[in-house]
């Protein structure tokens, strides 16, 4: 599911979803402007992925600290120093 296999295809991988997501966070933006650009888009890798995909590799980029969800927009989560 996170990553491809030979039973799940590279376009509904949810790395693969959530590194055209990310492609798309140039600035904050809130989920349904995401969704609309990340589904308008269409690129070569991914044909058409389905909601829920999108709200899972959403779910998976904020686990691993890529993304943050503040005051009702997504953005890119900010890269602090090693200490």
């Amino acid at each position: 599911m996170i990553l491809p296999t030979k039973g799940l295809a590279l376009d509904r991988a949810l790395l693969s979803v959530g590194a055209e997501v990310l492609r798309r966070l140039d600035r904050p933006k809130t989920v349904s402007r995401l969704w609309d650009q990340v589904r308008h888009r269409q690129s070569s890798l991914l044909e058409s992925v389905p909601y829920e995909w999108f709200l899972l590799s959403l779910d998976l980029l904020y686990l691993c600290g890529a993304v943050d969800f503040e005051d009702g927009h997504i953005r890119r989560a900010h890269r602090r120093a090693p200490q």
